[in-house]
Order: C-alpha cells, then structure tokens, then sequence
C-alpha cells in the first residue's frame, strides 16, 4: 500500500536539440502496465508548459521507439478524432497542441500511411477507417492529466522572481 516509485526520468533544462526528456526507466515488474507511456506523456506536458514542441534525446533504444510511436500514434489518432473535418489542421497547429515535434509528427502519420506530399509541402490525410478500427480497440492508456500539474517552468520562475 501508499506510494511506490515505478520510474523515473530527466529532462535538461535548457536543450538546444529541444529534447524534452533524456532518459527515461521504468522498473521491470512495472513495464508493461502503462507507467512507461506516462512518463512520456508527463514530458509532453511539461513542454506544453513552457509553450515549445520537444523530442526524446536520440538515439532512441528499440524499447524506446516502441513506447514512442506508441504514444504519439494514440495521441494523433485520438486528436483526429476530435476533429470535425471542417477545419484543416495542420502539422504545426498539431505540434501546438500536443507539444510534439513536427519531425515526430510526420514520422508518425508516415507510419500510418496518413501524410502526403503535396506542392512540396506535407498535408495531413485523415482516414478515418484507420481512427476508427484504433479507438474501437478501447485501450486503456495511462496519461499525465496535465490540469493535475503544478509544476511551472525555468524560465517563467525566474520572470516572477525579478518581477517580484
């Protein structure tokens, strides 16, 4: 019972690549459960916090991409999702959102057969069989609720600071 400690991660504070999480572990007898995708998830939230798009620090172990692509194929498919398909989103607005890279972005929805190229430019091509066969899967996916976090980033404590 009471708090147990089943991973941890780090994050430099200041990442000229705009890495937002260099390593991360999730204890064995917890892999598995889900602790793994929050953590990552907790990073992306933390990204959004101090208003930039972040990455995982390269190069990523086979385990790594795993949980990656994971987590930013539910994120993307469950953001399409919510979309009503009279606006067009675009990459970097779906960068804004979610904290992920662009670079990520596109990998990703590649993997999904879900880009296409189009007067040299990447345009987002939503299938909706695609989303709709992902979400009846019903997975059940441990997320940071970041209305939940009280954290504040660097750079604005040290704003309130001086404007204190």
């Amino acid at each position: 019972y009471g708090a147990h400690i089943v991973g941890y991660f780090s994050k430099e504070k200041m990442s000229a690549e705009d890495y937002n999480l260099a390593c991360i572990l999730t204890f064995p007898q917890y892999q598995k459960c889900g602790y793994g995708k929050f953590i990552i998830s907790l990073s992306y939230e933390l990204s959004k916090r101090e208003k930039k798009a972040g990455s995982p620090e390269k190069p990523l172990s086979d385990l790594g991409k795993i949980s990656y692509r994971s987590y930013w194929t539910h994120t993307l498919l469950v953001l399409l999702s919510e979309q009503s398909g009279k606006e067009n989103v675009g990459i970097r607005e779906i960068s804004v959102m979610t904290g992920i890279k662009t670079e990520d972005i596109i990998s990703t929805l590649q993997s999904l057969n879900m880009i296409k190229c189009w007067k040299g430019q990447h345009a987002v091509f939503v299938q909706q069989d695609i989303i709709q066969d992902y979400l009846k899967q019903k997975k059940r996916v441990r997320l940071c609720n970041g209305d939940c976090l009280t954290w504040e980033p660097h750079s604005m404590r040290k704003k309130n600071a001086e404007a204190s």
